[in-house]
């Protein structure tokens, strides 16, 4: 028994990496969103209020992550046209990311230009970054069976935590050694290696082609609003979510900074705890599905999250550093109970003949539709306090948690009845 247990162990982990090497050029995709998101996005609102500026302007670099929510506006093409190299969507992943790569380099020349010529090129690039990202959400859709989406769905938020501690935890975190050329360039060249084994991997022909493409014949290309028609219900369950989980879990940070925290303990919470519970949450989260029930697994994180809000209520009504911080955490690892569900269902949801698009909307629509409140939320802060804001938020979210619950329990029973 004890002399087979070596090789029986050695086997299993031979099956288990043959089994996640396919994930691999997602995974490394997925780490050059979260980096440059995290280096152009995350990192700045929080050396700013550091440095005294009000949380309403702090708010207005939210506009950085913009293009995450307009995709569905060039989605149209991206399921419509192929460039003239590599396959369909490999060849849209690599413009885009190329294209990113080049816009971080010229950001790395500007570290005294004025203000607005760097906001443009920050938007510029999480516009390449973005487009990235939907093309190879449909190359999910088009050629990973459905059982298999899930380990897609916690390789998407591995690497884009994996990312982000990368982009804020450690190139912001480095900024006085690295400088603005450095660190711009670091992630250059991090979205350079990172786009390179995609690049290797042949495109399978998309499953379900045959019906996919006649259902693209008979449908007129009407652009987005046509799909949107289709699929508003849906959009707007996410867009409800998307916003009541910023409104009760985004701010937590600034508001650490308003309780006395230093920049230092708020900026390793956001790019090294938040990031590194992600990951870990993004690991168990299938198995958790598996054993638990999907929707299960959502309302067990959303009542976590409604505790963390409740902790920060306490915490900011009582100037308590160290309790805001908990809470914080506690927020962390409640919310990424969520990442995998919701993701997978996007995936589900987006199954069809236009899967960019699709994807495009339930995603980037429904993030849209939440930025005025991503925007205004620091200047509500502001406006009624704290701890009135905090509690404003946990209703909202048990409401949008719960249609986001109804919503995935429909499709399940509906998929379960299709087979």
């Amino acid at each position: 028994m004890t002399g087979s247990a070596g090789p029986a162990i050695g086997t299993r982990v031979i099956d288990t990496l043959a089994g996640l090497r396919p994930l691999a050029p997602f995974f490394c995709l997925y780490v050059t969103f979260g980096a440059t998101l995290g280096f152009l996005s995350g990192g700045a609102p929080l050396i700013l209020r550091a440095r005294g500026v009000e949380l309403a302007e702090v708010g207005l670099l939210q506009l950085i992550n913009l293009p995450v929510g307009l995709t569905f506006l060039w989605a149209p093409l991206l399921d419509r046209l192929r460039l003239p190299f590599l396959s369909h969507r490999i060849g849209w992943i690599a413009a885009a990311q190329a294209a990113s790569v080049l816009l971080l380099v010229v950001l790395s020349l500007g570290e005294t230009w004025p203000l607005l010529a760097l906001l443009a090129l920050a938007i510029a690039a999480c516009a390449c970054v973005a487009t990235m990202d939907i093309a190879l959400e449909a190359l999910v859709v088009e050629t990973v069976p459905a059982e298999r989406r899930a380990f897609v769905a916690s390789a998407k938020l591995c690497g884009a935590s994996l990312g982000g501690i990368l982009g804020v935890g450690v190139l912001v975190g480095s900024y006085d050694s690295l400088g603005w050329r450095g660190a711009a360039l670091t992630c250059a060249a991090l979205d350079a290696l990172c786009l390179l084994p995609i690049l290797g991997c042949g495109e399978a022909r998309p499953r379900g082609a045959a019906g996919s493409r006649a259902g693209e014949d008979t449908e007129p290309w009407s652009g987005s609003l046509a799909r949107l028609r289709r699929l508003a219900g849906r959009v707007l369950v996410l867009g409800a979510y998307f916003a009541a989980s910023y409104l009760v879990a985004g701010p937590n940070t600034l508001a650490l900074l308003d309780l006395g925290a230093s920049l230092g303990q708020v900026g390793a919470l956001t790019g090294t705890v938040l990031p590194a519970v992600n990951l870990v949450m993004a690991l168990a989260a299938g198995w958790l599905a598996a054993r638990f029930g999907t929707v299960r697994l959502i309302l067990a994180g959303a009542l976590g999250v409604l505790a963390s809000g409740g902790l920060m209520v306490v915490a900011c009504a009582g100037r308590m550093a160290d309790l805001g911080i908990a809470a914080a955490v506690l927020s962390f690892v409640a919310g990424g109970f969520l990442g995998v569900p919701v993701f997978n269902m996007i995936y589900r949801w987006a199954q069809g003949p236009r899967p960019a698009t699709d994807y495009a909307l339930l995603f980037g629509a429904a993030f849209f539709a939440a930025m005025p409140l991503r925007v205004t939320a620091p200047a509500l802060a502001g406006w009624i306090g704290w701890p009135g804001y905090f509690a404003a938020t946990l209703p909202l979210y048990a409401a949008a948690v719960a249609w986001l619950a109804v919503a995935v329990s429909r499709t399940l029973r509906a998929d379960g009845a299709a087979r």
